[in-house]
């Protein structure tokens, strides 16, 4: 019963079904959740009654939380949410944890990777559909001059670019960097870059050229091998739900000649599997 409510519902739904819970029942439904369930099906129930904001949020908490950062998680919802969306997450920290994400980030990273990570929190990337050619060209020269053409690279530069220009904009400079250059802006980065802040970067990246595929190469490393990343596969599954989740399902396929639904159905069990595969709505 709890599955076929919760699972079957957009979030906005959920949003008013906790709503009047708490005033039927003068109880929250995420703490009567938490007292009857376990587990991941516990956290996955509980991701599902909570604002997509908050949900962000706390995933961000939990990826800086304790010993040792979760820098792929960090890096995957900063590069994946949009500026508003940002804007939302920022002020739900906030309001949960009486600090500012970018003071969390802040405390949590440091260098070129630190940077770039307060510049994508700051949610001011570009979000028009317009795209300007002139601009792309000029882009595209500059990061060509800020790395492959000196000795060193002007990390600032790529930071700037990279992380405010809409994703539509850098496209088309990542095609004119190609006329420039002869080089793709991966292999760029790849020889001009290392270690968080070149991942992060590349995630951007691939991100702008098709998130959907980003998407489904981060649930595919969830999933495969020994054990589960449920912390990931979770968090994709519910914050894309609504988005874009059948084209993830079908780059999945694409890629990997199998679908999201047979994987996630030979990789989960029980009451939880059965609630992602509800999420992932059908079998490709």
């Amino acid at each position: 019963m709890l599955i076929s409510i919760l699972a079957e519902r957009s979030n906005a739904q959920r949003q008013l079904i906790v709503k009047e819970y708490q005033a039927a029942y003068g109880k929250e439904l995420k703490d009567d959740l938490k007292g009857d369930l376990s587990g991941e099906l516990k956290n996955l129930m509980v991701a599902l009654v909570t604002p997509p904001a908050v949900f962000d949020a706390k995933q961000l908490k939990k990826s800086m939380k304790g010993t040792g950062t979760n820098e792929d998680a960090l890096i995957e919802i900063l590069t994946t949410r949009t500026s508003r969306q940002m804007k939302e997450i920022g002020h739900a920290y906030c309001t949960v944890y009486k600090k500012s994400l970018g003071d969390a980030i802040s405390s949590e990273t440091s260098g070129d990777f630190r940077k770039a990570l307060l510049t994508l929190a700051d949610g001011r990337r570009d979000e028009s559909q317009k795209v300007d050619e002139q601009l792309a060209k000029k882009d595209a020269q500059i990061l060509y001059n800020a790395g492959e053409k000196r000795w060193g690279t002007d990390e600032d530069t790529f930071t700037e670019i990279l992380c405010l220009r809409s994703f539509l904009q850098l496209k088309l400079t990542f095609d004119e960097y190609r006329n420039i250059s002869q080089k793709d802006i991966e292999d760029s980065i790849k020889g001009e870059l290392s270690g968080h802040f070149e991942d992060l970067l590349l995630a951007i990246v691939h991100c702008a050229r098709n998130m959907p595929a980003f998407l489904a190469v981060r649930l595919h490393q969830a999933l495969k091998g020994a054990g589960t990343d449920e912390f990931t596969l979770n968090r994709i599954m519910v914050s894309r739900s609504e988005i874009d989740l059948l084209d993830i399902r079908a780059e999945f396929k694409k890629h990997y000649g199998y679908s999201l639904y047979s994987a996630i159905k030979s990789d989960t069990s029980g009451y939880y599997g059965n609630t992602l595969l509800k999420l992932c709505g059908g079998e490709d």
